[in-house]
């Protein structure tokens, strides 16, 4: 599948290291008889670019019992990252430390065994040949390896996150794939909500308390129906599948959080997760102006200042490109996160314009008008809203935090599961992002951390998803999401 953002070769701007013209040994010299295509047990031998092990370091020992190469340009390559404090440079360093401690298992030329009955090799890069890949880069390095095997008579598969790379492997004649662990359908995405059509009667016990237990409605755990009447279309109800798999009506209370009225029925829906404090990790997806971060922000004001079920709101952006140091800014932490806070700060100020009740009265400033900004400065000031960087998430234990984590589609699976395992007892974890807004080059709309963890959480009752279609950001926003 291609991604919607091409994938970079190393660190945009940064030049590769030069490569020896000295010519270089042939590639199979040392390796196994591999297995001609058409032989009863026939294993794939896949060739792994630098980009999949950057991407996850556990690719290595992910494809059964088939055959790994990581072609020597590769380790070059995973050489110049190794020293970043990046996600990037983690991943790269797991992966070199990995493959120190195959070497105990044997010859990484003639091929070490992994999990499952696998093997890993790496080899060097073949001399330039006839294959139109004359120039010394990494990516033609790479390639050259896998057309060598493939002259060599083994079933190889390209493996790469980079577009180009897998376009010019295919004109090649060479198999070439994405690297398929860890994502998902986009199109098939889970939505959180479905539309179904009931008797009147089962309405109307809804609107009555009751909780149904019928085969017409079967869903995941506090996934939702829409319901009209076969009677009569325009009687509706909006009902959420509890846990234990019984059918309810929505909580009636959930209707204005914080000033915040819903505006359509996703809307609506992710109120609810985001009010239910049994609902641990909520999801929401959506294009720009479909109000996953204002609702979400309405619902921690509300939680943290009304029902003090969270000593505090938590938010966090990944910063583009992921990792990078926020220390190149001047002042302080809150005056270098500010400047990449502001889409935050501007649904604070929308939810704090007039002075409500919603900021308790001791950090009300007697004498004039309070603003919005003092108000988001007041909250700061009290401890009751905090700023952090993701880069400074790890190895933190956060506990009766509401934690809302905003652009988490620029994520990663793993980073993802680094966030949410941060979370202490009682913290809710709420990812809202676009996945059609991508800045990580090594990510597309199916293989982001939030999508991923919105189709792998799913059944479990803690986690709850609704995918919000809507622009409600205004007209001219919604033209713009649909047809720019």
């Amino acid at each position: 599948m291609v991604p919607d953002n091409p994938p970079a070769r190393p660190e945009p701007g940064r030049s590769r290291r030069p490569r020896s013209s000295r010519p270089v040994p042939a590639v199979v010299a040392d390796a196994p008889a591999p297995q001609r295509p058409g032989a009863a047990s026939a294993k794939k031998t896949f060739v792994l670019d630098t980009n999949v092990l950057l991407h996850s370091a556990l690719s290595l020992e992910v494809f059964a019992d088939n055959h790994v190469v990581l072609p020597m340009a590769v380790l070059e390559e995973l050489d110049t990252f190794k020293t970043q404090s990046t996600e990037l440079g983690r991943n790269a360093r797991q992966v070199i430390r990995r493959i120190d401690k195959l070497r105990s298992g044997g010859s990484l030329a003639r091929g070490v065994p992994v999990a499952e009955g696998g093997t890993l090799r790496v080899l060097v890069t073949p001399p330039v040949d006839k294959a139109g890949l004359e120039e010394d880069t990494a990516d033609n390095a790479i390639i050259r390896l896998a057309y060598a095997l493939l002259q060599a008579g083994e079933r190889v598969i390209f493996v790469s996150k980079d577009i180009n790379a897998r376009v010019k492997a295919d004109a090649l004649g060479i198999e070439s794939q994405d690297f398929e662990r860890e994502k998902v359908n986009i199109d098939e995405l889970f939505t959180g909500y479905a539309e179904a059509v009931v008797p009147r009667e089962m309405i109307d016990r809804l609107f009555a308390g009751e909780a149904l237990d019928t085969a017409r409605l079967q869903g995941y755990p506090n996934m939702f129906f829409d319901l009209a009447a076969q009677e009569d279309a325009a009687v509706r109800a909006l009902a959420r599948v509890r846990p234990d798999g019984r059918v309810v009506e929505i909580d009636r209370r959930v209707e204005n959080i914080f000033n915040v009225q819903a505006r359509n029925r996703e809307q609506r829906m992710a109120l609810e997760l985001l009010m239910d404090r049994r609902v641990s990790l909520v999801t929401l997806v959506g294009q720009a102006g479909t109000g996953k971060t204002l609702l979400a922000l309405a619902a921690g004001l509300h939680l943290v200042l009304h029902e003090h079920a969270y000593d505090r709101i938590l938010v966090s952006r990944p910063i583009i490109p992921l990792g990078k140091d926020i220390g190149y800014l001047p002042g302080a932490k809150e005056e270098k996160l500010s400047h990449w806070m502001e889409p935050i700060f501007d649904n604070l100020a929308y939810l704090l314009r007039q002075p409500l009740t919603a900021v308790p009265a001791p950090m009300q400033k007697k004498g004039h008008k309070v603003s919005p900004q003092d108000r988001i400065q007041q909250l700061i000031d009290n401890d009751v809203l905090e700023l952090e960087a993701l880069t400074y998430i790890r190895g933190r234990s956060i506990s009766r935090q509401f934690m809302i984590v905003d652009e988490a589609q620029n994520l990663t699976p793993h980073e993802v599961k680094t966030v949410v395992s941060r979370a202490g007892e009682g913290t809710k974890v709420i990812l809202t992002g676009d996945a059609y807004q991508i800045d990580n080059p090594y990510l597309d709309s199916s293989s982001n951390g939030l999508t991923y963890a919105a189709e792998r959480l799913k059944e479990l009752p803690i986690h709850g998803h609704v995918t919000l279609r809507t622009s409600e950001r205004s007209d001219l926003a919604a033209i713009a999401a649909q047809f720019l």
